[in-house]
């Protein structure tokens, strides 16, 4: 029997931060108009920049980081400037719709 795990369509941040200018304080997630030209992008981007991948890249937060940049139109860097909490909820998100 296979779980099914609901994923939000929005996180309302723990703590917003600034970036560029821009308050945010919430992260809207669409996995659904992702494609699996939006996932290769996201591996070609880590191969490109020499982020190492062992194991499954879904694992990967760097890649989940990616993933989740594509779903919200948010920039990688924005995502990856949320705080640790905020950042482990996101990328959990996209690891929970990914598997």
């Amino acid at each position: 029997m296979t779980t099914v795990i609901k994923i939000p369509k929005s996180i309302k941040l723990v703590t917003p931060i600034d970036f560029e200018g821009k308050k945010i304080i919430e992260i809207k997630l669409d996995f659904e108009r992702l494609t699996g030209k939006d996932l290769i992008d996201a591996q070609t981007h880590m191969a490109l920049n020499k982020v190492p991948v062992a194991g499954i890249i879904e694992f990967n937060k760097a890649y989940l980081a990616h993933v989740v940049a594509k779903a919200s139109g948010e920039l990688y860097e924005t995502i990856i400037s949320l705080k640790s909490k905020d950042f482990s909820t996101v990328t959990m998100c996209a690891q929970g719709f990914l598997l």
